[in-house]
């Protein structure tokens, strides 16, 4: 597949773009800074509808050139790219900047005729993790059907931007699938700061004590990529743990006493809920902070 790939320099975004190219598709990085890597990549400001267009619909290297049959079309955009949390900048241009770059790189995609888009939307949209003060869940474990209800210009944003999909999706008949990925963590991170998560299961309550591994996050791209059909849908993404050390049973009586418990969970089951993305998708993590920390 020939994939429009936004925000592939950034932390999430390295990873999957390996991950694709690794497969053999072909995957043009479309992001404000340049990876470092080697593939094709594009520079350009996605809040910027011009750009944004222009950028899916041109030359992105000399082969395609050579070929001489016009600019090759794309069959699907992943967009990455984003101001990642609040407290980097003003909350309102994290607002602004989230959801006209969503705006205009699913716009752009709909009139290009492209007919996949996948997008990252995040476990922020559940209101737990940029809170002020502490928000319990409505339930656990927290599963698609839990209300989203934002309490920050960022979550905002991934909110609106799942409501600006879904219009698209409906309109065009397009597939258009929303990812809420849940804390994303890179490989070095499991030694250097799951040992201090061990010690204070605090330190995870706001991301309901779930992470996402960057290698798995790639194939929960590719699973998207490889199935077809399912129009708008949302997905959890995480791993199938727990990233504390004490048992689920024990973080419910600690963290969550309180809190209706909808299913009997297994002993370190992650409270941020998968099943969705296992039964449509295929989604099968393969990794886990215990094959590193062992013991």
């Amino acid at each position: 597949m020939r994939i429009f790939f936004t925000g592939g320099s950034g932390k999430a975004g390295r990873y999957s773009v390996a991950h694709l190219r690794a497969l053999g598709h072909y995957v043009v990085n479309a992001d404000q800074v340049s990876s470092g890597d080697a593939g094709p990549e594009l520079l350009l400001d996605l809040t910027d509808a011009g750009q944004v267009i222009g950028a899916m619909s041109q030359f992105v290297d000399f082969h395609e050139l050579d070929a001489g049959t016009g600019v090759p079309k794309y069959d699907a955009v992943v967009h990455f790219a984003a101001t990642p949390r609040v407290m980097i900048g003003t909350d309102g241009e994290c607002f602004r900047i989230n959801t006209q770059s969503t705006y205009n790189v699913i716009e752009a995609a709909v009139k290009l005729g492209i007919p996949k888009v996948i997008f990252a939307s995040s476990e922020t949209t559940y209101g737990v993790c940029f809170a002020e003060g502490e928000v319990l869940p409505d339930y656990v474990p927290v599963d698609e059907n839990h209300p989203t209800v934002p309490h920050d210009s960022y979550a905002m944003s991934k909110v609106c931007n799942e409501a600006t999909a879904r219009s698209f999706q409906v309109r065009t008949g397009i597939d258009i699938y929303g990812l809420r990925l849940n804390n994303v963590i890179e490989p070095h991170e499991y030694a250097e700061n799951f040992p201090a998560f061990m010690d204070e299961p605090t330190l995870r309550r706001r991301n309901i004590f779930a992470y996402i591994d960057a290698r798995d996050l790639g194939q929960m791209v590719a699973r998207c990529l490889a199935v077809d059909g399912l129009g708008y849908e949302v997905f959890n993404v995480a791993n199938d743990d727990c990233s504390v050390g004490i048992s689920s049973a024990e973080v419910c009586a600690q963290f969550y006493p309180s809190v209706p418990l909808r299913r009997e969970m297994g002993e370190f089951e992650a409270f941020y809920d998968n099943t969705k993305a296992k039964q449509m998708l295929g989604f099968a993590p393969q990794h886990s902070w215990r094959d590193v920390l062992k013991g």
